[in-house]
């Protein structure tokens, strides 16, 4: 089977991929000709996975999915969530990103938080919609070099490490991403 992933995220692609049977090739943004940046006006995690799924399929045409991700941070009512790649403004800056939250949380001992994966699937004329989500806490400060995003200051519950001390491979095997691809793969093996 053949699928479009609609992403020009080359580190979620790297972690998809990790993930997919060979059974299913994941077609890439650029193999289907999309070069634009495509929108994510929804004000939630959910909303934006819908959006960049249906761009997909109404522009060109592919069955497809699509991903939204966020770190919520419970102290901060849900704080960066939608806005997570956009935290310290629209130039998506990973550095400031994590400088703004870690400035934010400064002052308490209230870390919870929690990565959450919305995956819409656009399959036949229907669509699906897979969550996946991890919870956790946010660290004093980075640490590990792996990953991206935010997983150099969140620690999984049951785990002493970020996800950017970790290899991508392990973090493949539990991350809130790769709980919501194992419910899609496992839809679309049905």
């Amino acid at each position: 089977m053949k699928i479009v992933f609609a992403s020009n995220n080359a580190n979620k692609i790297r972690e998809i991929k990790l993930l997919l049977p060979d059974s299913i090739q994941m077609l890439s943004l650029e193999d289907i000709g999309c070069h634009e940046e495509i929108p994510e006006p929804a004000d939630t995690i959910e909303g934006n996975a819908i959006e960049k799924a249906n761009y997909i399929t109404q522009k060109y045409g592919y069955d497809c999915f699509a991903d939204d991700s966020g770190l919520e941070v419970d102290v901060l009512n849900g704080e960066p969530g939608v806005y997570s790649a956009r935290y310290a403004g629209d130039h998506k800056n990973n550095d400031d990103n994590i400088n703004k939250l870690l400035e934010k949380l400064a002052q308490t001992e209230n870390r919870a938080a929690n990565f959450k994966t919305v995956i819409a699937l656009n399959l036949g004329g229907e669509q699906h919609l897979f969550t996946g989500k991890v919870n956790g806490t946010i660290t004093k400060k980075r640490l590990g070099s792996e990953g991206f995003g935010y997983d150099s200051v969140f620690i999984p519950d049951g785990s002493t490490l970020t996800f950017a001390q970790i290899s991508a491979t392990e973090k493949a095997k539990d991350s809130h991403r790769s709980r919501a691809v194992k419910q899609l793969v496992a839809h679309l093996r049905k």
